[in-house]
């Protein structure tokens, strides 16, 4: 068995969106695909990524929460998006082959029940065999539901191993306004709601308008998380959580994962103009709100790692203490300052999402 919290699950990452829209080859290190990028200027992340397989194999994340993600946008809008559900769905459809050759290449493996979840960790904790040529295992979640033409496409996407959906993203949605907006489900949201539930899967809350989220949670009967959040309490804004919100998540025996992103971890950050080593932003800042959300539910059952560390960000929106996500290790030298235990850190790292997993494929 591996060292107390060695290992690490990070329920939330956008591997395949930074495969297909970035076009980053992933089972190179973060490292060589800095240096492929040097000079391009298209994303304001560019050779400035965090994320890729080797680095994820080096930190000892054998697990993640995979997405797939792909907005619909009407006429006019500012964000960027696609042109028709149908499309969305294609780009959706285009990240998982992407997760499929993965799985070919034996560089990713797909887990959507118990039993596969159980050989998967198996795998994980046996020192016998190096870490460098284990598969990660993902999860697959969708972020933001605007890909599903109607509501038939949920089932023909757990027919593929869809396991986790949140309905919203950011700005308009066809199912769920998301950040930045206000408002509840539409008439389609609310029925997706009910056929989750009937699918027995797992409802993110990540991305839901506080409208959203109180008509979300009294709808859906199942588990519940947030995948990659943080305190509304630490930094006052709409994408956070608030108190009455983490406790309703405590009450529903959820798991909120932490989030990295800078404009997550402090008030009024500018995109592309701020710098986190100025603005002082570290690996203790996260960690503050982890230690928020554990004060509140007195224990330390409730909070994991969501990173988001690749959601089209890089070196210049994260904590400056972290140079790739094998970084995540850092935070157990943080938990044991402020004084969580080894059993603590085992379950903020690992055991939350695997305690909450069990619980839902149950």
């Amino acid at each position: 068995m591996p060292e107390a919290a060695d290992f690490i699950i990070d329920a939330h990452l956008d591997l395949a969106m930074n495969a297909i829209e970035w076009n980053r080859d992933l089972t190179q290190s973060v490292y060589q695909i800095r240096e492929r990028e040097a000079g391009l200027t298209d994303k304001l992340d560019r050779g400035k990524g965090t994320v890729a397989l080797p680095e994820l194999r080096k930190g000892k994340i054998g697990l993640v929460v995979a997405t797939q993600i792909a907005r619909y946008v009407k006429p006019g809008s500012a964000l960027p998006g696609w042109n028709s559900p149908e499309i969305a769905w294609g780009i959706t459809q285009a990240q998982l082959a992407w997760y499929r050759a993965m799985e070919d290449r034996g560089e990713m493996v797909q887990i959507a029940n118990l039993s596969q979840l159980e050989k998967h960790l198996a795998l994980w904790f046996d020192d016998t065999k190096p870490d460098s040529g284990k598969p990660v295992g993902y999860i697959l979640s969708l972020e933001g539901a605007d890909s599903f033409v109607n509501l038939s496409y949920l089932e023909k996407a757990y027919a593929y191993g869809l396991r986790a959906c949140g309905p919203a993203h950011y700005g308009p949605g066809r199912y769920a306004p998301g950040t930045g907006m206000s408002g509840g489900l539409t008439k389609e949201g609310r029925e997706l709601i009910a056929e989750m539930d009937r699918l027995n899967m797992i409802l993110d809350v990540t991305h839901l308008t506080d409208e959203g989220f109180t008509e979300a949670t009294n709808l859906f009967k199942g588990a519940v998380w947030a995948s990659h959040h943080n305190c509304r309490k630490l930094v006052d804004h709409q994408r956070q959580l608030t108190d009455e919100q983490i406790k309703v998540l405590l009450e529903r025996d959820a798991v909120i994962g932490g989030v990295f992103d800078t404009w997550m971890l402090t008030d009024h950050w500018v995109r592309g103009k701020d710098d986190p080593k100025k603005r002082g932003i570290n690996l203790e800042k996260v960690v503050a709100h982890y230690d928020h959300i554990c004060q509140m539910a007195g224990n330390s059952l409730h909070i994991a790692i969501g990173s988001d560390l690749d959601g089209a960000y890089g070196k210049e929106q994260s904590p400056y203490d972290l140079e790739d996500i094998s970084d995540l290790q850092k935070l157990k030298g943080i938990l044991i300052r402020r004084g969580y235990s080894s059993a603590d850190i085992e379950n903020i790292f690992y055991k939350n999402w695997l305690r909450f997993l069990k619980r839902a494929w149950a």
